[in-house]
């Protein structure tokens, strides 16, 4: 794991919007796309408004989900709604987005997106990512080798059923970027490095991926 800490949140943020660019743009010079695959939350918000201002090819660059709520696109609780407000605006806006939601009874196939060329997480204060939660009753089967790309799964809290990346597709990733900000969870992220993927499964991803923190 590559570790780097920032004095604040807004330079982070810009910061890491640039490697972001750096990446997809060295992706597209050698591939026909670069998949690059975001999380929901508020807190990647900022980084989103940057990088919609890059100039990229963005229309070879394929956007999806690692993970989204079984809730209709436009609901407050839909990730796909923030990254339409967010992310696929002004030159961004001609990325192609692709979905992960349900089509009629089966999960879109994404394989044509895999390896994910850029990847970035977040992760909560109880260690998960995507929708990976510790002590969930579809984790055993989010983490083995052989689990599916997308995965339908039953949300921690209770509410909403989810559809999220496996882990073997997250750890897949050429390039990982973690997002994280606060005391909390950079005391969570430095547990994890200790435990189990599930006790902890950010763990999947941090032996190759690159987190980002700011108080």
């Amino acid at each position: 794991m590559k570790f780097i800490e920032y004095p604040d949140a807004d330079m982070m943020m810009i910061d890491l919007a640039n490697q972001l660019v750096g990446e997809l743009g060295e992706c597209l010079m050698v591939h026909e796309h670069a998949s690059f695959a975001v999380p929901g939350g508020s807190t990647p918000g900022p980084v989103f408004d940057a990088l919609c201002a890059a100039r990229l090819d963005w229309p070879r660059v394929h956007v999806l989900l690692n993970d989204e709520r079984q809730v209709p696109a436009d609901h407050e609780r839909s990730n796909e709604r923030l990254i339409r407000e967010r992310l696929l605006q002004s030159h961004a806006a001609e990325a192609t987005y692709v979905s992960i939601r349900p089509e009629g009874d089966a999960l879109p196939d994404i394989s044509a997106e895999l390896p994910i060329s850029v990847l970035l997480l977040g992760m909560g204060a109880d260690m998960h990512t995507a929708s990976l939660f510790p002590g969930s009753q579809d984790l055993d089967a989010a983490l083995a080798p052989e689990a599916p790309d997308l995965m339908a799964v039953a949300a921690s809290d209770g509410l909403e059923p989810r559809i999220t990346m496996s882990a073997r597709v997250l750890a897949g990733a050429m390039s990982t970027h973690v997002l994280i900000t606060g005391a909390e969870k950079r005391a969570a992220i430095e547990r994890a490095m200790e435990l189990d993927p599930h006790e902890a499964p950010i763990k999947t991803v941090l032996g190759t991926a690159t987190v980002h923190w700011a108080p």
